[in-house]
């Protein structure tokens, strides 16, 4: 019965083997102090008098904050459980297990402190201005989870406001380790980015700025489809987001279906679930590439895509090539904050791209185009890039 899944209070659920509900029972996060508090000595110095003094610096020097109080090492996570991974609008509280899980990775994986924030509203300036208000408590904003349009209009206008790094990550850590993977796909093919051209199964936030990053990064051309076909010129049910990626996309003038988008395509990148036909798949240009990354049920089945394509890639980690916003991410933050990057710009997302790939580059093979999520070198590498990408352009304050 459903309800024996979602409420874990029920005597079946408690009975159950489902390791999910054992592992999150009480939360999966705490807060812990890094000084001891073992006297009164102790407690005048963490609290009042001395607590005091180090209050009326940062008064006086405002900048004292980053080196007296955490707030150069945590971020915000923030929601409002509107698209929460592949469970769609399920509302703030039952996002929380999500927004909690990305705050442990930000840790485990970067050494970043973060905060899971749940926020009950809907309207894009709302939002913004509860996050700007909050926004005097930390180094950086992780946008999480946000239905398009939205999350667009959300993301420019607090990073208008603000002078710390606003990143929503369903956006530009999948641009990243997708745009990572294909540099490895491409040098192992002997092809270059510029003779690629790259069809995208999905409009919304993630195929919107993987389409950017790939034109940014140099791709030869991208053609993006949503529900209705190929985002092009010619249509005029298209949302302004659309019709800014119709200016920038389609160099060719392509119209139709996604299977007419991928005949020919060197690539398939897909962040929109369902399933594309294999007919549709044999007419790829041979020696392909297929990122298909819905989870759980990719677009192409890998059994499927590996008969056309020389590389395969997916969301899951019980198939090789892995797309993970882990592998981006935590290292991003890293580096931005610790030069206290008033943004993170779009050479920072290069940079970080380049740095992943990297890690692999003298490892390459059909099944090793991006690092595991677990090797240890990921976060350091794209960390060091980000810091001095943000140096190089300008935006770095330390």
């Amino acid at each position: 019965m459903a309800s024996e899944i979602v409420n874990p209070s029920n005597d079946l659920a408690d009975a159950g083997p489902d390791p999910a509900f054992a592992l999150h029972r009480g939360g999966k996060m705490a807060v812990q102090a890094t000084v001891p508090v073992r006297n009164r000595d102790d407690l005048s110095l963490a609290y009042t008098p001395g607590v005091a003094r180090v209050c009326s610096a940062i008064a006086e020097q405002p900048e004292l904050v980053h080196e007296y109080t955490w707030k150069s090492q945590v971020v915000a996570v923030v929601t409002d459980g509107s698209a929460v991974l592949g469970l769609g609008d399920i509302g703030p509280e039952a996002s929380l297990p999500v927004m909690e899980g990305k705050a442990i990775l930000f840790k485990q994986f970067g050494g970043v402190d973060a905060v899971p924030i749940a926020l009950d509203c809907r309207d894009a300036d709302e939002i913004v201005e509860t996050v700007a208000r909050l926004a005097p408590s930390f180094g950086g904003v992780n946008l999480e989870d946000i239905s398009a349009p939205r999350c667009f209009e959300i993301e420019r206008k607090l990073q208008e406001r603000l002078d710390i790094p606003v990143f929503h990550d369903d956006q530009h850590g999948t641009a990243v380790v997708t745009l990572a993977a294909l540099r490895n796909a491409a040098l192992l093919g002997g092809r270059s980015l510029a003779d690629l051209r790259v069809t995208i199964s999905g409009a919304g936030a993630a195929g919107v700025a993987i389409a950017k990053i790939l034109l940014g990064a140099g791709v030869g051309d991208v053609v993006v489809c949503d529900r209705r076909g190929i985002v092009s010129d010619d249509r005029t049910d298209l949302t302004d987001v659309k019709r800014e990626l119709a200016s920038l996309t389609n160099r060719e003038g392509l119209s139709g279906s996604l299977a007419d988008a991928l005949d020919g395509a060197d690539v398939f990148v897909g962040v929109s679930g369902g399933t594309v036909p294999e007919a549709a798949v044999a007419k790829m240009a041979p020696g392909a590439f297929i990122f298909a990354m819905a989870n759980p049920d990719p677009e192409i089945h890998p059994e499927v895509a590996a008969r056309y394509a020389s590389v395969v890639a997916t969301g899951r980690s019980d198939y090789p090539n892995q797309i993970n916003n882990v592998l981006a991410f935590p290292g991003i933050f890293a580096g931005a904050l610790a030069v206290r990057a008033s943004r993170i710009t779009e050479g920072m997302k290069l940079a970080a791209a380049e740095a992943l790939a990297a890690v692999v580059a003298d490892e390459l093979s059909p099944s090793t185009v991006i690092p595991s999520p677990f090797d240890e070198r990921v976060a350091p590498a794209v960390a060091k890039a980000v810091s001095a990408a943000a140096r190089s352009e300008g935006v770095a304050r330390a």
